[in-house]
Order: structure tokens, then C-alpha cells, then sequence
């Protein structure tokens, strides 16, 4: 079967850059062939791309890639801007957030990506299509398609969350374009299904909607001896640090890669003698990385040779770092003046960090100073590695005791968390959303006294819950600990595979719903 997908991001990093790179390489290990376009500049750094095609003066061009490969790699010419849902970077583009976007421009790169699908169609002739996220890849498959080729919706979380519903009146009609001539809308779960119902206010839409969450790659997210994870990790720090040397130098952006200083604090980690947990996710207030990093002074009081190792970029990157600074230097003050300007500091409304702020003023007397003792112990214990590529962090989980998913918004699924799982490293996961899904799926599995450390609630409470959660599992009994890793890794390799979600688009873009779960 010829499929084609459209995504219209990078195929690296994160998310659903993450989900269609393997989506694709799933499809074609299947045997089926795919037309993927997306604005990835570096198609050739993927082994499963057969061939790139790009646009010469209005004209579709292809020139061969890895031989024997089923997978075109188009990338569109939209011209300078490319709307996206949160704040990044992107090579050769200008990245700007949908609600910064003038209608003319949305409409220019609308137009932009119909024509590049048309051209696609007339030489691809494809069986089905995917498009990716609600606005705006369902809309340019509607319109290019015009009803000849079928088609499913795969819902990621930040389009939704973060264009469609603060912004309603101007992007609802967009999203109700695109989805009104899917066979199918996927979803990773029922929190999500629930949003995109509420928001889309459309009686039909429940009946066609099916979960289709994204997968792990289980033969890189595995298992490993300590040791051996540890020294693919050291490996990994080399290769940052060489690849440093061909680099223009570093870059003062918080969403740039800086492979020598992703290398350096690689090379910090001794992964054979200290207790790491990790934080994997985009450095903005959403994420929650504060509720984690004010716990991990707790943790240290403890647990004093646990290491926090924070895996991230974004906008709130510099506040993250002036946290952990003020709370090393026991100027709680000063972390309480970071809290409250919160969102503020990423360049959005002023949105105070209210549970953090909680925990803060909860500190007081010989408590205050405690927390303050095992906090200047935070320039050692916390790493912040900055933005790693998504096929670098199975080592770097494999010698992990755990991963805490800390969000505090609503996330389509629980992706991290069940690679986590994957790689035997318990995933301790705010209990809402998506995260919660994962969660439920794999506590039955887990021992009895285990499955109360997968999730926290998300309250003024979440910096102790958090604390008391990482410190139960590192002081947990060897045997609790290996039942409960060997449980976790055999429900991420059951339920959570690629091959499985490939089946499910081609299914869901055939029309045959029937064939999947409804979001339950």
C-alpha cells in the first residue's frame, strides 16, 4: 500500500517529530511505501529515507537516499515562516507560535503546503494518507485531496491544547475544515479525546474517533547491564564533545543544542555509583520541571547520593536555572520571586507558580534550614544536560533508577513515561491526562507496593509527593525493585510497540474503525 503522511515539523527531537520518524520506518518495515513531508532539513541522517524530494523553481524534484529504502522524504517550500504550537527554533525558518501569526501568513502557508501535496498525489498516487495534528495538516489534506484519497487525523496534545483551545473563535473553523472529511481521528487517550470533543462541539465526531497512541521503539528502549549502559553513555559524552569541535561554537539560545556542554554533563554522571532519575521534556512552565527540581533537595536529605538529571530546552530554560541557583544558595526569597513571576518568564502572561509557591511558604524553622543544607548540595546533584536527540536517551534511561514526568498540563499520552518503563527505569508520572493512561496500564502489573509510586497528585502537595515517591523506589527492597522493573518491561514490550500503531493508522485511514479501541 502507498501512504502518505503529512507532518510539516522537524523528524527529530521530540513528540510528533518523534512518532512520525517511527511511524514511517514502521510502515516501511511493513513493506508498504510512504511519501513523508515534513520541514526536516537532514532527511539523509535517517536510515529508512530512500529518497529526498524537494521543490526547484515550482517543480517537485527526488534524488536517491539510502538504497533499498521505501520512504520519500518531501520537504515542501513554504517560504520563511513555519506557525508552530510552542516556542522553538528551526533551521532555515522562523518559527512563531499560530496565535502570533496574521491570518495572510496562515493562509499563505496554508496554500503553500496544498500545493506541495498536490504535486506529491499526482506522481505518488497514494492508497491513504495520515495527517498530523489538528490544525493545520488535516485542513491542507482536505483541501489537496478533495475526497479522491481517504484519510485519518493523528491529534497531538500541543495543537490542541495550545492553539485551538485558547483560541477557539479563530482556530476551531480550521480544525472543523480538516477533521470533517477523516475516516478516522486518533487519539492517545481518553483525556485527550474528551478535550478535542469539548472544544470541537461536533455530535458526530465521538463515532469516529479511536486511540492510536504513539509507540516505543523496544529494541533501543531495553534493558542493559549497568555497566554496559553506563559506558554507551560515556561513549555518547565523546561523541558530543568531538562533534563540539566541528561546530560554529556555542549558542546562547534556550532551545539551541550545544553538543560540548550535552557532552560535558554526560561526562559528570557516574552511572556505575550514584542513583540518577531523570527529566526528559521541553524546559516551559508546563512541564513542571520546578515542583521537580524544589523536590530534589528533599530527595538528596535522603537519599544523598541520588543525582537529578534534567534532559531539556525551551523558554523557561534560564528561570529553571536562576531556581536551582537561588535554591543552592538557600535564598528561598529569591525562588519564591521566580515563582511567582512563572509563565512571565517565558515570555507569556504573568501566571504565578502556584503549587511551587506553596511549598515554599510551607518551609519554615528547623525545616527551612534543613531543606536549605541539602539544597546547596543542588550544583553537584542536578545535571541539566540541554536538548539531547530523542535515539541518544535508551542508554541514558537504561542506567536510570527512575524518570519523573511532573507535568502540569494536560498531555496526549504518556510517551516518555512508558519508554521509561521500556528500559526497566519507573516511571513516577503526574496523575492526570495521558500520564495517567500509561499509568493504569501498567500498574496490575507492577507489585502491589510498587503501584502507588507510579503517579503523584498535581496539588500544592506535588514537591513532597514527588520526594516521598523517588525515595520509597531508591530505598525499596532489591527484590520489590527487580520484580518491579522486569514487570514494567514486559508491559512496555506487549503493549507499546510500533508495529502495532503502523497497523492502526493504515486502519484507521482505510475506514475501519471497527478494527480499533474506542478512547476508553
Amino acid at each position: 500500500m502507498r501512504v502518505l503522511v503529512f507532518h510539516g515539523y522537524l523528524l527529530h527531537g521530540t513528540g510528533s517529530n518523534v512518532y512520525n520518524a517511527r511511524l514511517c520506518a514502521a510502515l516501511a518495515r511493513q513493506g508498504h511505501t510512504v511519501d513523508l513531508l515534513s520541514q526536516e532539513r537532514h532527511p539523509e541522517t535517517l536510515g529508512f529515507v530512500g529518497a529526498y524530494g524537494t521543490w526547484e523553481a515550482g517543480e517537485p524534484r527526488v534524488s536517491p537516499g539510502a538504497a533499498g529504502a521505501r520512504v520519500t522524504a518531501w520537504r515542501p517550500d513554504i517560504g520563511a515562516l513555519l506557525p508552530v504550537y510552542v516556542a522553538d527554533r528551526y533551521e532555515g525558518l522562523e518559527a512563531r507560535p499560530y496565535p502570533d501569526c496574521t491570518d495572510a501568513e496562515i493562509e499563505a502557508y496554508i496554500a503553500a503546503n496544498v500545493t506541495a501535496v498536490r504535486d506529491v498525489v499526482a506522481r505518488a498516487r497514494p492508497d491513504v494518507a495520515l495527517a498530523n495534528h489538528l490544525i493545520m495538516g488535516p485542513l491542507i489534506l482536505a483541501r489537496a485531496l478533495g475526497g479522491e484519497v481517504p484519510y485519518a487525523v493523528k491529534i497531538h496534545g500541543s495543537a490542541l491544547e495550545y492553539a485551538v483551545k485558547p483560541h477557539p473563535k479563530r482556530f476551531v473553523p480550521f480544525a472543523a475544515e480538516g477533521l470533517s472529511q477523516a475516516r478516522t481521528v486518533l487519539v492517545g487517550s481518553r483525556h485527550t479525546a474528551e478535550s478535542l470533543w469539548t472544544v470541537m462541539a461536533d455530535d458526530d465526531l465521538p463515532a469516529r474517533t479511536r486511540l492510536g497512541p504513539p509507540g516505543v521503539a523496544v529494541e533501543e528502549f531495553r534493558p542493559r547491564p549497568r555497566r554496559r549502559a553506563a559506558a554507551e553513555v560515556r561513549e555518547l559524552a565523546a561523541r558530543l564533545q568531538a562533534a563540539e569541535a566541528d561546530a560554529r561554537g556555542p549558542s546562547d539560545s534556550a532551545f539551541a543544542r550545544d553538543e560540548g556542554v550535552a557532552g560535558r554533563s554526560l561526562e559528570r554522571l557516574d552511572l556505575e555509583r550514584d542513583r540518577h532519575v531523570l527529566f526528559v521534556g521541553k524546559l516551559i512552565v508546563s512541564k513542571g520541571a520546578d515542583l521537580l527540581a524544589a523536590a530534589w533537595p528533599l530527595v538528596l536529605d535522603r537519599v544523598p547520593e541520588a543525582r537529578l538529571v534534567v534532559v531539556g530546552f525551551g523558554g523557561w530554560r534560564e528561570a529553571f536555572e536562576r531556581l536551582v541557583a537561588a535554591l543552592a544558595a538557600g535564598d528561598l526569597g529569591g525562588a519564591r520571586e521566580i515563582a511567582r513571576a512563572g509563565r512571565a518568564a517565558e515570555g507569556g502572561p504573568p501566571a504565578p507558580l502556584g503549587h511551587l509557591l506553596a511549598f515554599l511558604d510551607s518551609l519554615e524553622g528547623d525545616e527551612a534550614v534543613a531543606y536549605s543544607a541539602s539544597a546547596a548540595w543542588l550544583g553537584d546533584r542536578l545535571v541539566l544536560t540541554g536538548r539531547l536527540d530523542h535515539d541518544e536517551l535508551a542508554p541514558l534511561l537504561a542506567a536510570a533508577e527512575a524518570q519523573v514526568v511532573p507535568s502540569t498540563f494536560p498531555e496526549a499520552y504518556g510517551m516518555v513515561a512508558a519508554e521509561a518503563a521500556a528500559c526497566g527505569a519507573l516511571p513516577i508520572s503526574a496523575g492526570h491526562s495521558g500520564l495517567a493512561e500509561v499509568a493504569a496500564v501498567l500498574a496490575p502489573a507492577v507489585p502491589a507496593a510498587a503501584r502507588g509510586w507510579l503517579t503523584f497528585p498535581v496539588d500544592d502537595g506535588a514537591v513532597r509527593a514527588i520526594a516521598d515517591r523517588v525515595v520509597a523506589w531508591l530505598q525499596a527492597p532489591e527484590d520489590l525493585r527487580a520484580a518491579t522493573r522486569d514487570a514494567l518491561v514486559a508491559v512496555a514490550r506487549e503493549r507499546f510497540s510500533w508495529e502495532g500503531v503502523a497497523e492502526g493508522v493504515i486502519a484507521a485511514a482505510s475506514g475501519r474503525a471497527q478494527d480499533l479501541p474506542r478512547p476508553v
